[in-house]
């Protein structure tokens, strides 16, 4: 049996609040590269740069990138052709997403006796041997909205097993190992976690105006493990360094590193004539993930191409 091999990717982000050309410099003169082949790397990430590594050869690797503050990750090369997997580290569970950016899909691999909490009706596929249980306390309110979030609890059971996951929004879909942080996500971003992770859904943030529908729901995660969240549409990741102003609508997700204050883009009367609603102001340090398209501008879009019945006069 031959020994399992991996390749390291490199993600295009940086875990620094140095300045990104410093760190792209660092690199190139790490590995011995010009400034156009750095950026070409960076500008094609994600990027496999090495391949046929063994475990220990690919760890040595991965802590070299990450003491120069670049990002990337550890897969398995797959023996058969197919697309390999993330390599299961103290980074999370092993996963694959397929389908991006327009119509996400996760594929999750639980070793045995690991939990997956997974959004009601999310689940799309999973081997014989994991065993669904839905929470009886598990339909979790979203307030202001009147809809409720149900998280059903997957278990591989007398061995490891694989799960797809597929959300219902078409779009984008991200993970995040939290450890110790807290990401706060928009009311229907939330796809699924490990049950280290708190899902806080009594937690609100809200804000209504006297002339718009528009609010701002959260749903707070944190603690140390696995979260995967969702967009309508693609997910922009953007740093956030100091102040950033983003229509609630199209925020997906952000740290809790980062302040905000809920305001109006401008006065009340812009409002109503603008179409512009409630903006969210960001401040301080911290990611925040914006989604390209919301629902209602859609909605409002298709309207004046609905069917409309004619009355006999």
């Amino acid at each position: 049996m031959s020994e399992t091999r991996y390749q390291i990717v490199i993600t295009g982000d940086i875990n620094t609040d140095q300045p990104r050309e410093q760190v792209l410099a660092t690199f190139g003169k790490r590995f011995r590269l010009s400034d156009d082949k750095v950026r070409a790397v960076f500008d094609k990430a994600p990027m496999t740069i090495k391949k046929g590594l063994d475990s220990a050869g690919a760890e040595r690797y991965q802590k070299a990138l990450q003491a120069i503050w670049v990002d990337c990750r550890v897969e398995v090369m797959s023996s058969g052709g197919g697309k390999p997997s993330e390599k299961p580290t103290q980074s999370g569970l092993a996963f694959e997403i397929e389908g991006r950016p327009d119509y996400s899909f996760a594929t999750v691999q639980l070793p045995a006796g690991q939990t997956l909490n997974v959004e009601a009706s999310a689940m799309a596929t999973m081997d014989t041997n994991i065993h669904m249980k839905t929470n009886a306390g598990g339909g979790l309110k979203r307030w202001a909205s009147g809809e409720s979030l149900f998280i059903n609890e997957f278990t591989a059971e007398g061995g490891p097993g694989e799960i797809g996951i597929a959300p219902g929004a078409p779009g984008d879909m991200v993970h995040r190992y939290l450890r110790g942080e807290t990401v706060f996500l928009q009311n229907s971003a939330y796809v699924a976690s490990t049950p280290e992770v708190e899902v806080d859904t009594q937690w609100q943030g809200l804000a209504k105006g006297f002339f718009s529908s528009e609010s701002l729901l959260l749903v707070k995660c944190s603690g140390t493990g696995d979260l995967w969240f969702n967009s309508y549409g693609g997910l922009i990741e953007v740093d956030v360094s100091d102040e950033y102003v983003v229509d609630t609508g199209y925020i997906a997700a952000f740290e809790d590193t980062l302040d905000y204050r809920i305001s109006t883009l401008s006065g009340y009367k812009s409002q109503l004539f603008s179409g512009e609603g409630f903006v969210c102001r960001f401040s301080g340090q911290g990611k925040l993930w914006i989604q390209t398209r919301r629902v209602d501008a859609f909605a409002s879009w298709l309207r004046p191409f609905r069917p409309v019945k004619k009355s006999k006069g």
